[in-house]
């Protein structure tokens, strides 16, 4: 018995020497090296860096973003810093042969394997995908406790799972770091054509803000119709094989493994089929108005049911669901109605079809791509304003309003249209929204067309979609680096 496990052992370290490469040749595997590096690398290094404060680091998304990837770059820059390679361990859980195994155990053996002796203090230890492992929180709030001088890094694929997990036991203890599907901009920046952006100052509030232009929005909006379809996940983009049928890949590896496979039942789900199917009806809808009311009627599910779908969904980083505000920016006292965007529009085509830029839904997948652009950022409350306005309903697709004082600082209508560019007054809800709520300022984008109309005292600024989708995501990537 004695000899199996020293056996076990041996295997068990050389499993870990090949993940962690660096201990001996103080690099990243060649190929992960010769990747591009996602744009959210900075704002996830400074988080890993800090240990002003002491807690452990859970890194969640939607299945297939990268996030093993952004592990390894992140390993990549600590050793540029001058890190000690081998105090920098990387442990994926659902290696076979750690079964069994607790955090604390894994770590304490790779630290006894390591070529020469090091201090037992201001190590990176990485355990990926963490959710293989029962009562991981558990395990995770102990070591941060236990070793105050290392930095404990978790990762994992059932994003809905983690989120749950780590908002149960590590309030106080953990950092949750969301990393989303692919920006606009980061596309662009993934396939080397930043050269189709060119610098643009434009005003707002009497004062210049950055901006983008293009120098060929044909080519641009070809692009962003690509990023609607196909863009959110790096593979897809970076794979030729992939490219031949990306539907295929986005249902079997993002999500038929979310309603399947990511522990849907923690939230109380037993039918899978039935969760698969409401998915699919909002998929389709991305951007439309919902009720619980009708959505259960329609479906001949039970309300409260697909309210925990929905939560489910949410916290699988699938959907977001946007609240409404009515002409004076006042939230309902009693939600009835609620937007649902996807939290990438290519999960439309995965299950359906490519879009082109004329089809009948390109407009409500514009606007998912826009809002999918925004919904990282926590720093202003998003909604949309919906109101009775005469015979006809009034409307806003885009509404910030100010967290201490919930007051609108921001209002946007998405249009893939250049109609409204020639005749502003059309837009009438908005500009009655903007009276109401005293804004001077409006962002209305378009298709081709870049500029500013004025009408009286309210000001509305035209921004081709693609172009307001690249500064939306510009900016959500800032402020995450901020």
């Amino acid at each position: 018995m004695r000899i199996e496990q020293e056996e076990l052992e041996r295997q068990i370290v050389e499993r870990m020497r090949i993940d962690n490469p660096w201990w001996t040749t103080g690099q990243i595997p060649m190929d992960i090296h010769m990747m591009e590096k996602r744009l959210y690398l900075d704002a996830f290094y400074k988080i890993v860096k800090d240990m002003t404060v002491r807690r452990g680091i859970v890194l969640m998304g939607p299945r297939r973003v990268g996030k093993t990837i952004i592990i390894y770059h992140t390993i990549e820059r600590l050793i540029s810093d001058g890190v000690d390679p081998q105090k920098i361990i990387y442990l994926s859980i659902d290696t076979p042969i750690y079964n069994g195994l607790s955090l604390e155990r894994m770590m304490n053996i790779a630290k006894a394997s390591l070529v020469k002796s090091v201090s037992d203090e201001d190590f990176y230890v990485f355990y990926d995908e963490v959710q293989y492992l029962k009562n991981w929180e558990i395990h995770l709030k102990s070591l941060v406790d236990t070793y105050r001088s290392t930095r404990f890094i978790v990762s994992g694929s059932a994003a809905a799972a983690l989120k749950m997990k780590s908002d149960e036991s590590g309030a106080g203890r953990f950092h949750d770091f969301t990393l989303p599907p692919l920006t606009f901009n980061e596309y662009i920046h993934l396939q080397g054509l930043g050269s189709l952006i060119v610098p643009k100052m434009i005003k707002w509030e009497n004062r210049l803000i950055k901006a983008f232009d293009t120098v060929d929005i044909t080519k641009l909006n070809n692009l962003f119709i690509s990023y609607i379809n196909y863009g959110g996940y790096p593979e897809v983009v970076l794979s030729k094989d992939i490219q031949q049928d990306p539907g295929r890949y986005l249902r079997r590896d993002i999500v038929d493994k979310v309603m399947l496979k990511d522990l849907p039942s923690l939230y109380g789900i037993s039918d899978t089929q039935e969760l698969y199917r409401l998915f699919i009806h909002i998929a389709y809808r991305s951007g439309c108005e919902f009720s619980y009311e009708e959505m259960s009627q329609e479906s001949g599910i039970n309300k409260e049911i697909i309210r925990r779908y929905i939560t489910y969904l949410e916290s699988a980083f699938l959907i977001k669901v946007i609240h409404r505000v009515d002409a004076n920016a006042k939230r309902m006292q009693r939600i009835t109605q609620f937007k649902i965007y996807l939290t990438n529009p290519s999960l439309r085509c995965a299950l359906f079809s490519p879009l082109t830029e004329t089809d009948k839904a390109i407009g409500s997948m514009v606007e998912t791509a826009l809002f999918a652009q925004r919904i990282q950022r926590n720093d202003e409350d998003i909604f949309y304003a919906n109101w009775k306005m005469g015979r006809a309903n009034g409307e806003v697709d885009m509404v910030g309003l100010d967290k201490l004082y919930q007051k609108p600082i921001w209002a946007v209508e998405m249009k893939w249209s250049d109609r409204y560019y020639d005749a502003p007054g059309e837009l009438k809800s908005l500009l009655s929204f903007m009276d109401n709520n005293h804004l001077s300022e409006a962002i209305v984008s378009s298709r081709t067309r870049y500029g500013t109309k004025s009408l009286d005292h309210l000001n509305l600024t035209f921004i081709p979609s693609a172009l307001y989708a690249y500064l939306l995501g510009y900016r959500t990537i800032a402020y995450k680096n901020n």
